[in-house]
């Protein structure tokens, strides 16, 4: 046997000390075995197309890797060395490319893993059967228009905040797929509450149907979905009472409803918000469940991070022209101002020179919170110190003391009402880290804020919030959902905790033996924001650079903030030139 795999094996390539995984080589490997190549650069393409797509990228760019090979990569000038020089001239002659069912495609100067490969079909294909235009029955909608944008103003300004809303809608009637992207709170989620309730319109008034039109709303986490269904109950709220019928106030993750419905979805129009965090395979599955008529609506901010799997599906589809004509984007945010504030460092960080930034840092006020400013800075303090400990305690005071007069002694049961509010004001103050690890990141953080509330350090104590980090379909938990473990009930004169998650009910309680794949939460990556909104955000980035700081993921973080934004950054530097380098995903989804 051992004599049979020296015969299979190649000889160990020069990869020791390279940024390459034993993924990527046992990829490289295994298909050698399969079917043996002489040339060694075969193995080379293959295992460098994994390790690719294990960063994020849905194929390797062979133009790019002759080009400018440590860029695409990340890898250093010293590893990019260790490269053959004609490495992509090798593509062409790939075994593992040839046949129907190959595990490697070759498309042009793309070179993917099948599965990469067969997902962007899929997702084109889904899209573009629903690109065409559709003809409009007839109907007043210009009026139906003005009704839906009643009371929102009629002078110059207020005409051309909306045209865009009212642009989207009408693609919205127009196509069987419509991509809306604009920043936070340029009014998203309004524009569609008001777009379906102009096609529910249509589909009961204007085309005789007797039955209201189908429709999901869905998000790729929890946090996400739970705050989808309460930014379209605060929508449709606003909408003349005429207009209300047969719109949807509650939301579901994906996941859930590839769970809860397999096969084929029965909706009319799939609604899907924060699709930056959509990965490539998810989307694919997703719109593989749709039936042939179901209409497709978008929405996402493309400056954001883009998904942790692989992919950047909003990125390129926001870029793709077999797209523009259902694709619109809105500009004006309806909650920050551009020239000052949250508003004005997000327009830096994207569209600033380094010579702005540095100038608005320079005159930023300092504290958890100031008078003179919407956002703040802290001194140079260490979370170990007793000052940085302070700071802590300060951004959870509120909704500490709010959970404090709930728990009493902990000797006390937490009413359901009690458990939603407090899961509601958590969201009161957010404390976002770059890093997982280190003295600046989210584990260290979520000790010292524990600490500095004398929660103290056990697994389970009353007051500890908690995120799940794997899907749970067995208890109706998916990656994202954020829990409270409260006094729940009282048994033989003790205290039982239970875990509280927001449900459209109010709260469901969870024994915390059940609960294995969570952990604190006072604190979350950057990462985990996504599809979160904090009053106040404290944006966490430690005093040396790291690759993973980039112009993303600094706005992502501070636009996490809807009100008051503190940097807690000692040396800024490191925000600032974080905001010239940008994340761009290879793939060929847009073309």
């Amino acid at each position: 046997m051992t004599q049979t795999l020296a015969c299979v094996l190649p000889p160990a390539l020069p990869w020791r000390g390279l940024p390459l995984t034993a993924l990527d080589s046992a990829l490289a490997h295994g298909l050698n075995a399969l079917q043996t190549s002489p040339d060694a650069r075969h193995l080379w393409l293959a295992a460098l197309t994994h390790h690719q797509w294990s960063r994020g990228h849905a194929c390797l760019e062979l133009t790019s890797l002759t080009q400018a090979p440590g860029d695409l990569l990340g890898w250093s000038e010293e590893h990019s060395q260790a490269l053959p020089s004609d490495l992509a001239q090798a593509a062409s002659t790939l075994p593992w490319t040839q046949g129907k069912g190959s595990p490697l495609v070759l498309l042009g100067e793309r070179l993917y893993l099948r599965r990469a490969f067969e997902a962007e079909q899929r997702i084109r294909t889904a899209l573009l059967a629903r690109a065409d235009a559709l003809p409009l029955p007839e109907a007043p909608w210009s009026s139906w228009l003005d009704e839906l944008f009643a009371g929102l103003g009629d002078d110059a300004t207020a005409i051309a905040q909306q045209h865009d809303q009212r642009q989207a809608c009408l693609l919205g009637l127009r196509h069987g797929v419509t991509l809306v992207s604009g920043g936070p709170g340029t009014g998203k989620t309004t524009t569609v509450a008001r777009m379906l309730a102009l096609l529910q319109r249509a589909h009961m008034s204007v085309m005789g149907h007797q039955a209201a039109l189908s429709v999901l709303l869905a998000a790729p986490t929890g946090k996400a979905s739970a705050r989808l269904a309460e930014s379209m109950r605060q929508a449709v709220s606003k909408l003349p009472e005429a207009w209300r019928s047969g719109l949807p106030e509650q939301a579901a993750t994906l996941h859930r409803l590839l769970v809860d419905q397999p096969g084929t979805w029965s909706v009319d129009v799939l609604v899907i918000d924060e699709v930056s965090m959509v990965d490539l395979e998810l989307m694919a599955r997703v719109l593989g469940a749709l039936p042939p008529h179901a209409r497709v609506i978008l929405l996402g901010d493309p400056d954001q991070l883009a998904s942790v799997q692989a992919g950047a599906v909003l990125a390129q589809l926001c870029e793709a022209p077999w797209l523009e004509a259902q694709r619109v984007q809105l500009r004006h945010s309806h909650r920050f101002q551009a020239d000052r504030g949250i508003g004005q460092w997000a327009r830096m960080v994207q569209h600033g020179t380094p010579a702005e930034r540095a100038q608005a840092w320079s005159v930023l006020p300092t504290g958890w919170t100031s008078a003179q400013g919407q956002v703040t800075q802290l001194p140079e303090l260490t979370p170990f110190s007793a000052a940085g400990r302070t700071v802590l305690q300060q951004a959870f005071a509120p909704w500490w003391d709010h959970l404090m007069q709930a728990i009493g002694d902990g000797q006390q049961a937490v009413a359901p009402e009690q458990a939603r509010a407090l899961l509601d004001s958590y969201s009161q103050a957010g404390v976002l880290c770059a890093l997982r690890e280190g003295p600046w990141g989210v584990e260290s953080l979520n000790h010292q804020i524990a600490l500095a509330l004398g929660l103290g350090t056990g697994l389970w104590a009353a007051g500890r919030p908690v995120m799940i980090t794997r899907n749970n379909p067995g208890l109706g938990l998916m990656n994202g959902d954020i829990g409270l473990c409260l006094p729940h009930a009282l048994q033989n004169g003790q205290v039982v905790l239970r875990v509280a998650f927001a449900h459209e009910s109010g709260v469901r309680w969870i024994s915390p033996a059940r609960l294995d794949d969570v952990e604190s939460v006072f604190a979350m990556t950057v990462h985990k924001s996504q599809g979160s909104e904090f009053g106040h955000v404290l944006l966490v980035l430690p005093p040396l650079n790291s690759p993973v700081f980039t112009r993303e993921l600094i706005y992502t973080g501070l636009t996490r903030a809807k009100e008051r934004l503190t940097w807690w950054a000692p040396n800024p530097k490191v925000v600032l030139s974080a905001c010239d380098v940008r994340v761009a995903r290879s793939g060929g989804l847009g073309l």
